[in-house]
This record gives structure tokens, sequence and C-alpha cells, in this order.
């Protein structure tokens, strides 16, 4: 923490001196120096530290092992020479699996059952300080049967694709029989999921092979069904799993995956005319955006990054990379030219740059590739938390040392996000309830007083564009000696700290960042 030692008022030499020196300050109408009371308190920007927040970083993937020993593993780091965890740069668990995992029979739910795998690891995590996430897949075509038996044995319609794997049922999203049993699934699992402090986002579609929202199967291939029903049928059904998750989880970030043929019956091709607007559709019942192939450039394209770049700041991307380098992707035939065969960290790298490119809010640690990004490419692994997603702090805080209880206080205050992505409060489950708050704590730590600026808005802050506030509020406490800190709080959480700051500094346990003394008469 670094206090300058004088007070601006009274100072009309230096207060000259700074006006004629700061005229790249001057672009962002930054006259602090000029205009603001008190004592300028300068936190210090701390860049490297992982900071576990929401829809930011590392994610960390999971599966229905349950396996204690997963969160333990450890890959070791020529650049650090020892090993370290996966675990200690993450900041949520991403787990997809089937639908049949969480639900094996009706009215059996998984994770609610200690002896199960996924309960395991969904409190395995938990455990550890990471949230969960989740994709449930539904179509059976490559991984067997996701849809449970008992759904199929209530009536629900299917498509088998090759009789020589009966289980490889992919059901049809419209038929009412599984509609019914999905829609009881979801709703038991937002009663315990619907809860921002244990789960971090969904990956809210889950149809089509992978549940990767491509290929997917409205209708018996063979029956050459006309391109409009299919059209009218992938719409209807997008409303119907989206009104689904808006019900049901209206406290949770939820994700869609944004490519050319989105819920369409092909995985490749050119982009279907209505992509787009189905995506925006998405979007407007408060979609986030997915995306499952950074990296793979024969699928990854211009559309893909155009309509990223559209959505840059308005809503967070969350990446996933395309090639698999530990076994099951040929992907040194990327037609990129890039990827060297037995060089993961060539995939690696190109990832990273089409997460720049993209700037995306997570980055993926998958299950089998993990190893790579820390023993080859641990500088990315580095990078990406020192640059990816957000990482915000107050460069500046005017604040007074001296104040009459009962008088206003005037708090001139600048935030800047020195992350590549943004923070983002503007979604519509979290509707503007970060804010910044400045808070009096007496000689224990304890807080006497809180001061929400409501004007303050995060979402806005930009890595090139500090952003600054003046806060005028009463303080009514009591004469004595307290110390200001600030924080971003949680408005719906009792204005308690809600996001770790990127600073070093004394921090309490609760997450207020302490400024300077202040003298209450």
């Amino acid at each position: 923490m670094k206090k300058i030692n004088y007070k601006i008022t009274g100072l009309k030499t230096l207060a000259v001196v700074m006006c004629l020196s700061v005229f790249a300050c001057k672009k962002n109408k930054d006259d602090e120096a000029t205009q603001a009371q008190g004592t300028l308190v300068k936190p210090n920007y701390n860049r490297s530290s992982v900071f576990r927040n929401p829809l930011n970083g590392w994610v960390m993937y999971g599966s229905g092992s349950g396996l204690a020993s997963y969160w333990d593993t450890e890959y070791y780091v020529p650049d650090l020479g020892k090993r370290v965890k996966a675990i200690d740069y993450a900041s949520a668990c991403y787990i997809r699996t089937s639908w049949a995992t969480f639900n094996p029979a009706n009215g059996v739910y998984a994770w609610r059952d200690p002896s199960t795998a996924i309960y395991k690891m969904i409190k395995g995590a938990e455990s550890k300080g990471l949230p969960i996430s989740f994709r449930i897949v539904v179509d059976g075509r490559d991984q067997g049967l996701n849809t449970p038996q008992f759904v199929f044995d209530a009536g629900a319609k299917f498509y088998l694709e090759n009789a020589a794997y009966p289980t490889r049922k992919t059901p049809y999203p419209q038929d009412p029989i599984f509609r019914q049993y999905y829609t009881k699934f979801i709703e038991e699992l937002a009663k315990d999921f619907n809860d921002p402090k244990k789960t971090a986002f969904i990956d809210a579609y889950g149809l089509g092979k992978w549940g990767e929202a491509h290929n997917v199967i409205y209708f018996d291939p063979a029956l050459n069904t006309p391109v409009a029903k299919i059209e009218e049928a992938k719409e209807e059904v997008m409303d119907w799993i989206s009104d689904l998750y808006t019900r049901t989880f209206p406290k949770i970030p939820l994700a869609m995956n944004y490519h050319r043929v989105v819920g369409d019956p092909v995985s490749w091709g050119s982009a279907n005319p209505n992509s787009d607007r189905l995506l925006v559709k998405m979007i407007n019942k408060g979609y986030s955006l997915r995306q499952d192939a950074f990296g793979m450039t024969d699928y990854y394209q211009s559309w893909e990054k155009a309509f990223a770049k559209a959505w840059n700041f308005k809503r967070p991307i969350l990446m996933e990379g395309g090639w698999i380098t530990s076994g099951t992707h040929r992907y040194w035939t990327d037609p990129s030219g890039k990827y060297r065969e037995g060089h993961p960290e060539d995939v690696r790298k190109g990832e990273f740059d089409a997460s720049l490119e993209a700037a995306v809010n997570t980055m993926d640690f998958r299950i089998g590739d993990i190893e790579s990004w820390f023993s080859k490419s641990f500088t990315l692994v580095q990078r990406f938390v020192s640059e990816g997603g957000y990482r915000l702090y107050p460069d500046q805080v005017y604040l007074p040392e001296k104040l009459n209880s009962g008088t206003e206080a005037t708090i001139t205050h600048r935030w800047r996000n020195m992350g590549f992505g943004y923070f983002p409060n503007n979604i519509p489950q979290w509707n503007f309830k970060y804010k910044v708050a400045f808070a009096l704590l007496d000689a224990s730590g304890a807080v006497k007083k809180v001061l929400l600026d409501k004007a303050s808005e995060p979402s806005t802050w930009m890595k090139s564009a500090p952003t600054k506030y003046e806060l005028k509020a009463n303080v009514d406490v009591p004469a004595g000696t307290y110390t200001w800190a600030v924080a971003i709080v949680d408005t719906t959480d009792g204005n308690k700290p809600g996001i770790k700051l990127s600073v070093n500094g004394d921090i309490t346990t609760e997450g207020w960042l302490k400024l300077i003394n202040v003298q209450v008469q």
C-alpha cells in the first residue's frame, strides 16, 4: 500500500505541476489532481496471483469418477522446477456428463446420494472451494445411453443411428414424454443448485452430439423432412429448453454454444441463415456465450470470430479447446498448419491466441490435456491468470482523514480492469448487483458503516480506460478513530465483499481492503 503523505487542498504549486504533466490522463477526463479532495491513496496492483472470482479464470474439468485423489494430482512445471496442483489455478469445476448419470431412475437423483461417483465429485469440488458448472448431455449416438432408459420405457420416441448399438438412443427433443421427464429432472436439479455460492454457470442447452448444439436430431434423417419444418422445430425446441432453464435457474449464469449451424441437424458447412437470429434471441433471454472449438481452425472460423466480436463486453465468452491432444484427435491435421505432431504446446498456443482475440473470460483445464498446460505451456497459464478475464482494482482513492460525525464525506475513486475480458455485472442473473462500497472499520476490524456507491458500474471498466467516480455520503458514526476500507460488494448479500480485488495490501478476512485511518469528531 502506497500513500502520498500530502493533502491536495492548499498545495497550489504542486497542483499546477501535476496539471502540466498529466495530459494523457486528461484524455480520460482524469482531473482528480486539481479537483479531488482528501488524501490520495494508491493501492498496490497485484498482477500475478490467482483470485477465484465468478465467471473468470481457469475452469478445471471434473468427471463422474468421484476420485478424491483427482483434486490432489500434481503436475511438474519445468519453469518453476517443482510440482503444482491444477486446482490452485482454477476458479470453477465443470462437469459434463449424461442425464442418466444424474438421474438413473425415475425419482432417483444421484447427486443427493453419498455413495455415487457424481456426489463425490461435486462434494470434492465444493470442499476445495470450487463452485460447480454443468452440461447435461442427452444425445446417445457416440457415447451410449445418455438419456436414462426409464424415459424410453415410458414411451419417449428416439432415433437409433446404428442398430448394432441398441443402447445408443437419441431422444427427439420435441417429444412430450421426453420433455415431461427432462423438465422434472431440471426442476429437481435447480432445487439444489440455483445458488450462486454453489454454482458458477450452467451450459444450458445440451442437445446435439456431445451437447455442443450441432447435429441435433428432430426427425429421422431418412424421412428427408423439409427444411422449413426442421427450422420450425429447431426454434420451438430452443424456446422450450431456454424457457425451462431461465425459469428454474434465475440466479445462475446460463451459457449457449455459438456457431454457424447452432441447433442444426448438421455439424459442418456454411452458416445457417437463422443462426445469428436464434443466438441473439437466446442472448436476449439471458444467455451468455460458450464455444467448444477454440484452436480448431476448420470449425472456429470467421463467422464465429465475428459473432464473438459483436458481443464482446456485452456478454462473457467461456472457452473450451477443440482439439484433444492426449491421444484422441489428430490435431496436427488442423488446416492452419501450425500444429506439429507430438507438440501439444502448439495447440495450447493456438487456443490461447484465439482466446485473446475473442476476449474470453474463462479457459479450460480439460481432463487428459491438463498436463501439457503445466509441463509445456505454463507461461500461457500464467499469462491468462495475469491478462485474461477481468482483474479489478482501484488505482486512486481520495479520502478525508478527518471529518465530523453526521457530516457529508466526499470520496473520489478511480478503477481499472487490467484483464482483456470484462466483468459481466450486466447479465440478467446478476442484474448489476455488484457495486463499489467503502466501509468504516473500528479498531477490531468490524464494519461500523458501509457507504455504497450506486453509480459505480464495473461492467463498463475497460483495460484502456480507467473510470472515476465521486461519492458523497453521510458519515453518521460515533466519534473515534476508524479505518477506511473498500470492496466490490454483492448488494444481494448484505453488501458483503463479493469480488476479490487484484491488489496487495491489508485485506480483512471478509474481503475489505484497508486504506487509511480517519478521525471522526
